[in-house]
């Protein structure tokens, strides 16, 4: 036989990725519309390379070659146009995907699912488009994670959370916006399983103690409880999980709703008999789970007065624990995060400078654009493309592509975005400039955040501000209201 010829099409896959790219309106106002044109979460660089890559890249590495891409119908051309360009240096199968919502009235991840279920055939990997994994957290952890717990004691999820203490001088000023609060979570070390997520409901009924049921505690008298974990909203699944949430319609959001509902059930008796038989009706093998049930110790099926292990009805011989799964990260010196808001995108892209040893554009014709005059620190991003003129100092900053850099200029901890201009004299100091930003000649701007297409006035002066193009725009209508106002006295006089 020749094994050349064997068309590779034939073998299942065993993973699809299922990628959802959002709004991201916790990022305003760089993702607020420039113009008619969409400024998309995922597109939003990082060390002047978009968000989404980085996932794309760490699907890669773990080998799975599918991805299924969701993101709302108005970002379609710009993201297609992004995974079809050279840009991308994804070698996957990309099946976008699209769905009608505004920025206003988001889909939440289970109303998503549901409506793309058809299209996923398999176990799937769920994740959001901007988390960042260091290269100590590869994908393949979890899907280790997952194949080991499944075929021992029936998982349906495993889902990965990562260490959120940093120390002060890595934290973001309060002043990006508010962080996100700490979410309780309690497991069980010795099996790695996920018990129980605080939820808003939970926080409203009784915000001062986690209410726990006895049948988890007997079952895991060892748990451990913290508030230094967030989410990473990556999740490994099996595929019937699509048919549980098509019968449970009232859940919209997965990590706030249907992971801690799961949670729930993994240790209530009536409700693993009742969902388990839907949950592992399509598993491929499911007679590989009995043998591994019947002696597995996580699951309690001593139900009659003796205490004697009672044999395994039908149902049950291919029901596993309903176990969720726990992958946790705790880094010593690279860390794992959710760029998700404002205080998060300063933070990656503040680490990611601490580990450059200064960035500056290496062929010849883009580093010709750079002045012999101009004084670049170490810990420095220059993008493609991008003029810097004489006498003008750059620290601790990521300058994106495209950019025009004036003479005398200073830049200092700053991220401006590609298309950027900064006139003659200006200082940026500490901001974030969208894309399209142009700064006057000797403006000054402090601590300031912009949405694509802001013009800051030469001379202007602005200090801790979110500047978005409606203020901008109504300013300027409402100085040409005054201009013919003034000019309309002055006919009047006249005649």
């Amino acid at each position: 036989m020749d094994l050349a010829s064997v068309n590779t099409d034939l073998v299942s896959r065993e993973f699809l990725a299922v990628v959802l790219a959002g709004f991201g309106n916790e990022l305003l106002p760089l993702t607020g519309d420039h113009g008619d044109e969409p400024c998309p979460k995922a597109l939003l660089p990082i060390a002047n390379r978009p968000m989404i890559e980085y996932v794309l890249s760490w699907i890669e590495q773990s080998g799975i070659k599918d991805v299924l891409l969701v993101c709302p119908t108005v970002h379609r051309h710009a993201v297609y146009h992004h995974i079809h360009s050279d840009v991308s240096s994804s070698n996957l199968n990309i099946d976008l995907q699209t769905y009608d919502e505004t920025i206003d009235s988001g889909a939440g991840t289970c109303t998503l699912l549901r409506h793309f279920a058809s299209r996923i055939r398999e176990d799937f990997v769920l994740l959001s488009c901007d988390f960042i994994a260091p290269p100590s957290l590869p994908l393949t952890t979890l899907l280790n994670q997952f194949r080991v717990d499944s075929g021992s004691n029936g998982s349906i999820a495993t889902t990965c959370w990562y260490a959120t203490n940093r120390t002060e001088k890595s934290s973001p000023s309060e002043e990006w916006g508010p962080v996100s609060p700490p979410t309780p979570i309690i497991w069980d070390d010795k099996s790695g399983t996920l018990l129980h997520v605080d939820t808003a409901d939970d926080i409203d009924k009784n915000p001062e103690e986690l209410e726990l049921r006895m049948s988890l505690l007997s079952k895991y008298p060892r748990v451990r409880l913290s508030l230094n974990f967030q989410d990473s909203h990556v999740y490994v699944c099996r595929r019937s999980l699509l048919g549980l949430l098509q019968e449970k319609t009232q859940f919209d959001s997965f990590r706030e709703e249907f992971i801690p509902w799961l949670c729930k059930i993994q240790s209530q008796r009536l409700k693993r008999r009742k969902y388990g038989p839907g949950l592992y009706k399509d598993a491929d093998t499911p007679s590989s789970y009995a043998t591994a049930l019947e002696h597995s110790t996580l699951l309690d099926f001593r139900d009659n007065k003796d205490n004697i292990r009672a044999p395994l009805s039908e149902s049950e011989r291919i029901t596993g624990s309903l176990k969720v799964g726990l992958v946790l990260h705790r880094p010593e010196s690279e860390y794992a995060i959710r760029v998700h808001n404002l205080p998060s995108f300063v933070e990656i892209n503040r680490g990611l400078l601490s580990t450059t040893n200064y960035a500056l554009p290496t062929d010849p014709k883009n580093r010709s654009l750079i002045d012999q005059k101009a004084q670049i620190s170490t810990d420095t991003i220059i993008g493609d493309s991008t003029r810097v003129s004489e006498k003008t100092t750059i620290k601790k900053s990521i300058i994106g592509r495209h950019c025009i850099v004036g003479r005398m200029v200073k830049i200092v901890g700053s991220i401006l975005l590609d298309h950027c201009v900064i006139e003659d004299g200006a200082r940026v100091d500490g901001c974030v400039l969208g894309i399209n930003t142009k700064i006057g000649t000797r403006a000054e701007l402090s601590r300031c955040v912009t949405q694509a297409g802001y013009e800051v006035s030469p001379e202007d002066k602005i200090k801790n501000e979110k500047l978005e193009v409606t203020d901008w725009t109504a300013a300027h209508d409402s100085e040409e209201s005054v201009s013919q106002g003034s000019q309309g006295g002055n006919d009047i006089s006249d005649v």
